[in-house]
């Protein structure tokens, strides 16, 4: 990819399914990953990192089917991470050769704190293994990415010298990450003209920034990237990622298109995607957005003040730099109701971008059957959780096919339960709790006779009304990790009743930690600590 016919076009290189997928607790599978592509795809982004496809067999058939099948609009590059080893790039290569524009992203550290203690080599060896894997990858692919990680606290001068033998290998975008956020933008402004200075070539290809948020500083040091030259900035929807997180996608866009006249930069996405972009990736990951998130928290474009209500009620500007509906808030135009038929449920999902056919889209009516039912009207919004929550089924785990709560002020809660088990046996479980909901969920770990510590419980409401849908989150640890550590699994549900959905989310949270202590996948961590231990790769 490059942007040299239009110097002020930044490229969005979207990793919200690599790095951003590495979050604790946040397992997608093939078909939920695919759906977010597609909606980045939609959106607009330039590159979609669809993931490190040497780490599991999972993932490798994630990346391999996005790249198969998220074609249009653009199309998008599909991008597959991978060290400095052999058989990562040959992954990498194999999972997305099938792309219409496939790119390989090569990385290795040159940082000494990583160099001594966790490559545990010498700064030669790292030079030989970047000149050897750029080489490599270069033999697959035209389009080749190389990251000098932990750059932001590596000598200048060693990391120029690694991105020099990486251009010299062909690398056609240099990616310069600050991977433990700790930098700060005057820093890292200089740090990059820097590397200018010393690598005269970067100019002649596209110089990409990676930056984290540790300080809280990721959009603001991305910018300074900008600022310095860089034309290529990785980000993720919601800002997710390891650990604090990544520069946030939507804050980066937004600020570039309400300040193009002083920064004088543009993106091609389309910001009226962002709204549902930020609310699919919470739905598929199960990590809520905090209310005053910039762009899309709830309260991003609310008044309470009444000094700010009468000046936005008289003139928006007074107290709103952007319109609500540039980032695809407006008013949902899409309105059901127990009336309307199969035609119109799948033209209304058409248009919020969801092609439903066949079998899923008769799965998908009789659930819109049963909550219109019971919601005098059923929105965009609520069409949007109900398909999303459908694809939480195809988890092939447990299933949560019954539930009776007994609830008393004078005595505790009673639940049982009947759960549908993998192999299509139902279990029952009956326990006492706190409240309805902590009963449900021990009479769950009775009906599956496991032993859970829940680690997060959340309730939100999907749209406002006193009939509105319920959405929860659950986060819960499963103990005999393949590390010894517990496994963490997340899951969601939707329900106009929040028992029910809360039930729904226990059980996939539970299929979902049983499934990776099954598979014997490590906790959530590092990509490089994910990835099976490589060996040193040699100059050829």
């Amino acid at each position: 990819m490059d942007n040299r016919t239009d110097p002020d076009r930044v490229l969005i290189f979207d990793t919200t399914l690599r790095d951003g997928e590495q979050s604790p607790g946040i397992s997608l599978n093939t078909q939920e990953k695919l759906e977010i592509a597609q909606q980045l795809a939609r959106l607009g982004v330039d590159v979609i990192e669809a993931g490190f496809p040497i780490t599991s067999p999972g993932d490798f058939e994630a990346v391999q089917e996005i790249a198969r099948r998220v074609h249009d609009p653009g199309p998008p590059v599909i991008a597959a991470l991978a060290r400095t080893h052999v058989a990562d790039i040959d992954a990498a290569y194999n999972a997305v050769r099938d792309a219409p524009r496939p790119r390989i992203h090569v990385f290795i550290s040159t940082s000494d704190i990583h160099i001594r203690h966790q490559l545990q080599t010498t700064r030669e060896d790292v030079k030989g293994q970047a000149r050897a894997a750029v080489a490599h990858a270069k033999q697959y692919l035209d389009d080749v990415e190389f990251s000098p990680m932990d750059a932001t606290r590596a000598e200048l001068e060693f990391t120029a010298e690694v991105c020099q033998i990486a251009i010299d290998e062909g690398a056609t975008t240099i990616n310069i990450p600050d991977t433990v956020g700790y930098t700060m933008p005057h820093e890292f402004e200089a740090y990059l003209r820097g590397l200018y200075e010393l690598v005269p070539q970067l100019r002649e290809i596209v110089l990409s920034v990676h930056c984290h948020d540790d300080l809280g500083l990721a959009v603001a040091n991305s910018l300074a990237g900008l600022r310095a030259g860089a034309r290529q900035v990785e980000c993720a929807v919601n800002g997710i990622g390891e650990r604090a997180g990544n520069a946030s996608l939507e804050e980066l866009v937004m600020l570039l298109h309400t300040r193009q006249a002083e920064i004088g930069l543009h993106t091609a996405a389309n910001t009226r995607e962002i709204a549902r972009s930020s609310r699919l990736v919470s739905r598929l990951t199960g990590y809520p957005v905090q209310p005053n998130k910039a762009i899309v928290g709830r309260n991003a474009f609310a008044h309470e003040s009444g000094i700010h209500q009468d000046g936005v009620l008289k003139e928006r500007t007074t107290y709103e730099i952007m319109d609500a509906t540039t980032v695809g808030l407006e008013a949902n135009s899409i309105v059901l109701g127990k009336h309307s038929g199969r035609h119109a449920l799948q033209q209304a999902l058409s248009e919020l971008g969801f092609e439903l056919t066949g079998q899923s889209l008769s799965t998908a009516f009789k659930r819109f059957k049963d909550i219109a039912d019971k919601k005098k009207h059923v929105t965009a919004m609520d069409l949007e959780a109900l398909v999303t929550d459908e694809l939480r089924e195809e988890l092939a785990g447990y299933q949560l096919e019954w539930f009776d709560v007994e609830a008393s002020s004078r005595r505790p809660p009673h639940a049982t339960v009947g759960v549908r088990a993998p192999d299509g046996e139902e279990l029952t479980g009956s326990f006492t709790g706190d409240g309805p909901v902590d009963a449900i969920f021990r009479a769950i770990n009775a009906a599956t006779g496991t032993e859970v510590r829940l680690r997060e419980f959340r309730v939100d409401a999907v749209t406002g009304g006193q009939d509105a849908l319920g959405e929860t989150s659950v986060v819960l640890e499963l103990a005999g990790g393949a590390s010894g550590e517990p496994v963490i699994g997340a899951g969601q549900g939707v329900s106009t009743d929040i028992l029910e959905a809360a039930g729904r989310a226990y059980v996939r949270a539970l299929s979902s930690a049983v499934r990776h202590r099954e598979l014997g996948l490590p906790a959530p961590g590092d990509a490089e600590r994910e990835a099976p231990v490589a060996q040193p790769v040699t100059a050829s």
